[in-house]
């Protein structure tokens, strides 16, 4: 293994879970900007404060899960489709580029998070043991 891969791997979760935070937080803080997000590029309207609390709450045990590392196959995958899904779901606004010159930030990201769950086995800082080779989370 490299010697600066598993740095570099936490670095990049570290990197994509900030991103995640403050998409979180955004539920608990403003839930009507939420709510725009979720009418505006997902067709889901009229959805009360409270769904954004809850989907606050089981992003934010995601994320923690995701930011120490454990249940890897999962947490990153998770993630990974989770960014994908916001991606695409603006894919109009990339036909005006210079309109919308922001969300291209999303595209490195979604390389990252691919990145990240492609080399899981080898993201090794985090709060999973070792055992015969292999990061197994701590029970």
């Amino acid at each position: 293994m490299p010697k600066h891969l598993p740095l570099s791997l936490l670095l990049l979760r570290l990197g994509i879970f900030v991103v995640f935070l403050f998409w979180t937080l955004d539920k608990f803080i403003n839930p009507e900007h939420a709510a725009g997000v979720m009418s505006k590029f997902y067709g889901m309207e009229n959805m009360g404060d409270s769904i954004f609390y809850i989907m606050g709450t089981v992003q934010l045990i995601l994320i923690l899960l995701f930011v120490v590392g454990l249940f890897k196959t999962w947490t990153y995958g998770i993630l990974l489709l989770a960014h994908a899904g916001s991606t695409l779901s603006t894919f109009a606004l990339y036909m005006q580029p210079f309109d919308n010159l922001l969300f291209f930030a999303a595209w490195p990201m979604l390389a990252a998070c691919i990145a990240l769950f492609l080399l899981r086995d080898w993201d090794t800082l985090t709060l999973g043991k070792r055992k015969m080779g292999k990061v197994i989370p701590i029970a």
